[in-house]
């Protein structure tokens, strides 16, 4: 029976559309042609140059919120009185209209704010009033749209306690998506923050089972969480229809141009396999977050600016002719030493899907991917040598270039073709609209996991 024509999901985001993050937007897109209607709420609003092909097929409708200032380097009061009036109009109406819920989860963050202060001689936490803020700004609009019956957040830092706030200020169940640094890294969930999320949640999902196997050990709950992969369009991402002869070499590597995708390693292992007389290009293509400039000089000081190219972000139309034109994909993640990783890169699973050989590392929930030596090779992290090793040897031996790329494009298809790994959300998403979240089904999850 579809009720989804009546019923629609909430999806709280931190920004909308965010080129890097295209596998929500996927998700987005998949979960709409299943018969799920959902609407955005933005967080921020993000200024892109190009946007993906797939943020035209979305139906949904975006509301982005009134933009606040950066806490950093602001006295509170001051940034209360600026910031406040912005969402104020909204507060006063839905305290208007749900006053005791409106108290309640108003004094419900007090308290969380002053007990995950960073220090105990600040008053609070201040970024938790923020999320209050901004979830009451969301809870109001939620509270005219009767047809909101479940809540689902992207990442369990801000947008999954904004999600916690909206839950009671609304009472509706929430859900939410964890994925890299927002599990790990502290700062993002201070204390038993997450913990706390996780209890509260109507369910959990997270794209690797490292993490999935993280969260269950941290946290001691009957709550269900779910592993689901993040999955790639292989009717998109496809091997080209004809391989010409490669005369030079090209590696490709695509990522935000930030630490944990060791890119610093990879213009290192370029320079190596110069040193050896290897002739071949490298483009390097992302947006830069906060690395172009280092790797701009690293690249000038290794002589290596004929060879090591930075074109900046491009949309997956532009991407999927790279990847059929690239000899090895190469991304030599790393973990931070403040615990911040990748869960699965997208773009190793897009690279697989068309069939390329790929070089990446054994960390985080990558070795989940990529089997070392069936269908693709792991080399340590920040080992520039053997990374250099490893894409000679990717060079020279054409029969294994092409007999790891059948592996990973075979591998993709099976387990990670999008048209699959999305069933399991829409079952769960299902649940919880049409027959309320204490229906969620626990079977099979290491307390409640679905291995999809």
């Amino acid at each position: 029976m579809n009720h989804s024509h009546a019923q629609e999901i909430a999806y709280i985001v931190k920004a909308y559309p965010r080129t890097s993050e295209t596998f929500i937007a996927n998700e987005v897109r998949l979960l709409e042609q299943a018969g799920l209607r959902l609407q955005i709420f933005s967080l921020l609003h993000v200024a892109q140059t190009q946007e993906h092909g797939v943020f035209k097929q979305i139906q949904a409708k975006v509301t982005y919120l009134p933009p606040l200032d950066s806490l950093s380097r602001s006295r509170f009061l001051s940034w209360m009185w600026r910031n406040g009036k912005r969402v104020a109009a909204s507060h006063l109406r839905l305290a208007g209209k749900r006053p005791g819920a409106y108290l309640g989860c108003l004094f419900k963050a007090l308290a969380m704010g002053v007990k995950y202060r960073k220090r105990k001689t600040d008053l609070c936490r201040k970024k938790i009033i923020k999320e209050f803020l901004q979830a009451g700004y969301i809870a109001e609009k939620i509270l005219r749209a009767p047809q909101i019956k479940h809540l689902h957040a992207h990442f369990c830092g801000t947008t999954t306690t904004v999600a916690l706030f909206v839950s009671r200020l609304c009472t509706l169940p929430f859900s939410f998506s964890a994925h890299a640094k927002d599990i790990y890294q502290q700062q993002q969930n201070p204390g038993d923050l997450l913990q706390r999320k996780i209890k509260q949640a109507a369910f959990v999902a997270t794209c690797t089972l490292t993490n999935q196997d993280h969260l269950l050990q941290m946290c001691a709950s009957s709550k269900p969480i779910y592993r689901i992969y993040h999955g790639v369009n292989t009717q998109l991402f496809r091997p080209p229809l004809r391989h010409g002869t490669i005369e030079r070499p090209l590696i490709l590597s695509i990522g935000r141009l930030v630490p944990k995708k060791g890119f610093t390693y990879l213009v290192q292992a370029c320079h190596h396999l110069k040193q050896q007389g290897h002739n071949f290009d490298c483009v390097i293509i992302g947006d830069d977050g906060g690395e172009h400039a280092a790797l701009t000089r690293q690249i000038r000081q290794l002589e290596l600016r004929q060879t090591v190219r930075l074109p900046g972000p491009m949309t997956q139309e532009a991407l999927l002719q790279w990847y059929q034109q690239a000899t090895v994909f190469a991304l030599p993640c790393v973990v931070l030493d403040d615990g911040d990783r990748d869960g699965i890169p997208n773009v190793l699973l897009e690279a697989m899907a068309v069939g390329l050989p790929v070089v990446s590392t054994p960390i985080s929930g990558i070795p989940e991917v990529v089997h070392h030596e069936r269908n693709g090779i792991l080399v340590p992290q920040r080992d520039s040598v053997a990374l250099a090793a490893a894409i000679e040897t990717l060079f020279t031996q054409a029969a294994l270039r092409s007999r790891l790329g059948e592996a990973a494009r075979q591998h993709i298809h099976h387990q990670h073709d999008s048209a699959r790994t999305t069933v399991e959300l829409v079952r769960l998403f299902q649940s919880s609209l049409y027959l309320g979240q204490d229906a969620i089904p626990l079977a099979g999850s290491k307390q409640g996991h679905a291995n999809v």
